[in-house]
């Protein structure tokens, strides 16, 4: 009966002219109002290019009906008269935490070590992904928070749980104080939202890095298809909520990180999801790569404070890079709008919601158009969340969310009026208060004044000059009254005169006065012009200068990136590596990134000539063992994390890169540390100052993967409270290193067996799950994938030689290998080389047994041998480490100097690119002043595939431009301190340098 009653009641609404409440309530009269009301001759912005004059907004139950300059009015209809005034949609906040209240840990078991297994049962094996996590189950309008926002024109949020990889629902909330949550919830379920952040509420320790964070992201989206095919045989609510959710729109926090946008993008287009990505600020800083990636994007506007560099000393503490994002932040969104890219707005950074209306203002005045600065925080977002018909615009059926206000909503002397939610008004400022703003003529007892009042309508500033002298003076109006003081005196004596007077409709001021003597007096103030806005400003405003970005963007960047060139050195002494030895009196030409010809007499047209005469010409040094340019070296969550790649995490602008440049160093290895035994995938780089990290990559390199033995892995030095995670022992690593590799056999016995079945029997059978971990371990079996391994002691450098004996590969090389003298003859029989250090002994007790003489021994046996650095301050002087094998040993120059070129080459299966000076090879050379192997030696030139990333000239130039830079910019943050603008204290940044133990 009930049912059938409703239905007929859903029936007549459906005819009525009102509506009536499902939900019977006790508390009073249920009647909604219905009535119309009509704002007549606005401005009125339905969009941000579509304006209409004297127009008419029209809205009915909380939408809006008609608007425009022909709207009929119905009868009965309010209206409310808005001559002079404008109109806008009210603003979006696309990412917001908004009623949310931030996830808190619950209870803490630390003492007893890290978390390793997930906590909930029924979902996916790690708890930072949590998709089934929905924002209305934790919402509670916050009152005073909406109104914050409705004060600075916002009227929607698109709120959510900030905490987790994937973090499940948002949802679309409208600021509606009078309304209930029933009537603000625009969207339940607005969007899925992600991050590379771990929840704050689970301890699980996986995982420990960014490219963890990636890898784990990668690998659910393989499950989530392997389990949408019906391959699994348990449920996991994970998944299925990550699926049901796939649908809407996929929200990515990618962090104050400038190089995270990219790497978002690059798992989300992996996969086909495209993600709107909220961006960091610097995204003028590689907006040749955002622009192609051409990805949605979120911009907070959270600006830097000018830092207070009063004190050459706390000055000293300021990078270039943070005093130029000081200059440059204002200038990020006009940049991209230049560039074509389209991006909605967010407050979420901002400390309160003030600044955001500041820091909108101030990237105006650097250059962003205000009708992209609307669209960004109305059409822009609206289209983002597939609500471009119901919010974001006035047109006919959208939620009446709109602002009213005295001229173009963006300008400082503008007053918000009103800001409309859901139909319901909200008041801001008294609409019908006067307008005061103007010049006068000001008669106080007979002494003449001039007074100007400017700024906004509703708290406006004031000027007060006698002649040419400005006088102390200060303003309050409220309430339909004035009260002026000022100081007469120029003594510098704080006494005041007060005048007051009350508000009039006239365009003079008259009332009453104080003087300082208490004398009352009548004054009269006689209005000689209006105020006028000028552009959009309160006063004309010089266009603040930006300094160029360079690449990188920061000290030693270029203006413009380098390209190759035809080069000819004459004369030089050229170290050749091959057979032909070192050549006395050579030519080497370079031309299309390769070296051409290498001879006597050597010509070329159009060659830049270089005179080479009484220097030495090198191919570029090598690094096997690195851990610059990334932002991320251990994942050390799990005892394997073959699934994690340092190529998702190299960092192109670590300023490391141009010191080993200034070192030689063309091309490195960048291993994953020696947290765990089976560490992750390496990165092989080419030293590319001011390229990106992709330019960086050398394509199609051989594969690699970091291992690693002793102390480190089985967290010798972890602490009594971390360690629990297996193994514990050596013996344990052993077990660690035989199960994987079995269980990768497995694997992939499995997958053969599969892909063996015909179409039909495919059909009807489950797909092993693709497992990227077991897929690189396998590559390793495979002989696709080759080890470095982290090592010390003997015996377990013999154990890993056994492992991979047993599975039918080997080792490729060991690293650090500080006992490789006691069984280089085992090595050489093996075929793994040894990168080693020169003269490294007893910085711990598993390097007790180290000799200076181990390098010499193992190439004297017949071992591959290279000298690394493990070290960023190391790696800029591996010529003066090579040369160490001379003094310990015997080994020859030209032996030596291959430690550190041509070996490492070899080792990394490069040799037949790099690593000599050979006709066809990359032209990666470096031009010395002096024998390579000498501690006078400078790097002159360093060349990568034809183009010179260094040049030792050019660099002393770079640092007399970088000093004057940073001398204009200190003076530009002490006039904007003096200028009353906020300031932050210095603060040192200390460099992270990574080693194989950081974490």
């Amino acid at each position: 009966m009930k049912i059938k009653l409703l239905s007929f009641c859903m029936l007549w609404m459906s005819f009525s002219v009102f509506s009536q409440e499902y939900f019977p309530k006790n508390d009073g009269v249920k009647t909604i109002k219905n009535s119309y009301t009509a704002f007549t001759n606005a401005k009125i912005y339905l969009t941000p290019t579509e304006v209409s004059d004297n127009a008419t907004l029209l809205i009915q139950n909380g939408k809006v009906v008609a608007t425009g300059t022909s709207v009929q009015i119905p009868a009965n209809t309010r209206i409310i008269d808005l001559a002079g005034k404008y109109i806008y949609p009210s603003f979006i906040d696309i990412y917001s935490e908004f009623g949310i209240e931030k996830p808190k840990r619950q209870g803490n078991n630390r003492g007893s070590g890290p978390q390793y297994d997930a906590s909930r049962e029924g979902y996916y094996w790690n708890d930072h992904i949590i998709p089934d996590q929905e924002a209305i189950n934790k919402f509670k309008f916050d009152n005073s928070k909406a109104n914050d926002l409705i004060k600075n024109g916002f009227g929607l949020v698109n709120t959510h749980i900030a905490d987790g990889i994937v973090r499940g629902t948002g949802m679309l909330v409208a600021l509606n104080p009078e309304g209930n949550n029933s009537e603000r919830i625009i969207e339940q379920r607005s969007a899925q939202f992600f991050s590379f952040d771990k929840s704050a509420v689970s301890l699980q320790a996986y995982p420990t890095s960014l490219m963890g964070a990636m890898a784990l992201l990668r690998q659910l989206y393989y499950d989530a298809d392997w389990y949408a095919k019906g391959n699994a045989d348990n449920k996991d609510m994970a998944i299925e909520a990550l699926l049901k959710n796939n649908k809407l729109p996929q929200i990515f926090d990618a962090g104050n990180n400038k190089l995270n946008v990219l790497r978002a993008y690059n798992v989300g287009n992996e996969f086909g999801v495209n993600y709107i990505i909220k961006g960091s600020g610097y995204e003028y800083e590689h907006i040749d790569e955002i622009k192609k990636i051409n990805a949605s994007l979120i911009i907070p506007l959270d600006f830097p404070d000018a830092y207070d560099v009063t004190d050459p000393y706390q000055a000293s503490k300021v990078s270039l890079s943070d005093m130029r994002h000081w200059n440059q932040a204002p200038a990020n969104l006009a940049t991209l709008s230049n560039s074509g890219i389209s991006f909605a707005l967010t407050a979420s950074a901002n400390k309160n919601i003030s600044e955001f209306s500041d820091h909108l203002r101030k990237a105006i005045q650097y250059g962003l158009n205000p009708e992209v600065a609307l669209a960004a925080l109305t059409t822009v977002p609206a289209k983002l969340l597939g609500k471009s018909d119901k919010i974001g615009t006035l047109k006919k059926g959208a939620y009446a969310n709109f602002l009213i206000t005295s001229g173009p909503i963006f300008d400082k002397a503008t007053t918000l009026y009103e800001n409309w939610t859901q139909g319901h008004k909200n008041i801001i400022n008294d609409m019908n208060i006067k307008d005061i703003r103007g010049d006068y003529d000001l008669s106080v007892s007979g002494t003449k004044y001039n007074l100007s009042i400017k700024g906004k309508i509703e708290k406006p500033s004031i000027e007060l000059k006698q002649d040419t002298l400005k006088i102390a003076s200060k303003l309050d109006y409220s309430n339909g009254w004035i009260n002026l003081f000022f100081a007469p005196k120029t003594d510098g004596s704080k006494s005041y005169n007060r005048l007051t007077a009350r508000v009039t409709e006239s365009n003079n001021l008259n009332g009453t006065g104080t003087l300082t003597n208490g004398t009352s007096i009548d004054w009269t103030a006689t209005r000689t012009s209006d105020f006028k806005e000028k552009n959009g400003k309160e006063k004309d405003e010089d266009t603040p200068k930006v300094f160029p970005v360079t690449f990188p963007n920061k000290a030693y960047g270029f203006s413009n990136v380098p390209s190759q060139q035809t080069v000819l050195f004459k004369n030089a002494t050229v170290w050749t590596n091959e057979d032909s030895g070192i050549l006395k009196n050579t030519d080497v030409l370079v031309r299309n990134g390769k070296i051409a010809q290498i001879g006597s007499g050597l010509s070329a047209n159009g060659a830049t000539v270089v005179d080479a005469t009484g220097k030495h010409l090198t191919t570029g040094i090598i690094d096997e063992h690195s851990h610059i340019a990334a932002d991320a070296i251990n994942e050390s969550g799990h005892n394997s994390s073959a699934e994690v790649s340092i190529s998702d995490v190299v960092n192109p602008d670590d300023i490391n890169i141009y010191r080993n440049l200034s070192g030689g160093v063309t091309t490195i290895q960048i291993l994953h540390g020696s947290a765990n035994p089976i560490g992750g995938r390496s990165a092989l780089i080419k030293l590319k100052w001011g390229r990106n990290a992709e330019d960086m990559l050398i394509d199609k390199a051989p594969k690699f993967i970091k291992f690693a033995l002793g102390e480190n892995v089985k967290q010798s030095n972890w602490g009594s409270t971390q360690t629990i995670r297996f193994p514990q022992t050596r013996m344990g690593v052993e077990q660690v290193f035989t199960d994987y590799f079995q269980r990768a056999k497995e694997y992939q016995e499995a997958w053969d067996k599969y892909n063996g079945l015909s179409k039909r029997a495919k059909s009807n059978s489950k797909a092993p799950r693709y497992d990227v971990e077991m897929e690189t371990i396998s590559e390793i079996i495979n002989k696709e994938r080759f080890i470095s391994c982290h090592s010390y002691v003997q015996s377990e450098i013999n154990m890993l030689m056994k492992v991979a004996d047993e599975f039918n590969f080997n080792v490729n090389t060991f690293t650090h290998i500080l006992e490789g003298y006691k069984l280089a003859d085992k090595m050489v029989e093996h075929g793994a080389g040894g990168s080693t250090f020169s003269d490294w002994w007893a910085y711990k007790y598993e390097v007790k047994d180290a000799i200076p003489y181990n390098a010499a021994i193992m190439h004297d046996a017949g071992v591959t041998v290279a000298i690394n650095s493990d070290d960023a301050e190391m790696s800029r002087r591996l010529n003066q480490e090579a040369a160490k094998t001379i003094k310990y040993g015997g080994v020859s120059e030209e032996d030596a100097w291959k430690f550190v070129t041509l070996n490492p080459a070899r080792l990394l299966h490069l040799d037949d690119k790099t690593g000599s000076i050979k006709a066809g090879k990359d032209a990666d050379l470096v031009l010395w002043s002096d024998h390579p192997l000498s501690i006078y030696a400078v790097a002159e030139k360093t060349m990568i595939e034809g183009v010179i990333y260094y040049d030792y000239e050019t660099m002393q130039h770079m640092q007399e431009s970088i000093n004057n830079e940073r001398n204009e910019l200190i003076n530009m943050m002490i006039s904007a301190k003096n200028n009353g603008m906020k300031t932050q204290a210095p603060t040192k940044k200390e460099e992270k340098h990574f080693h194989c133990d950081s974490l």
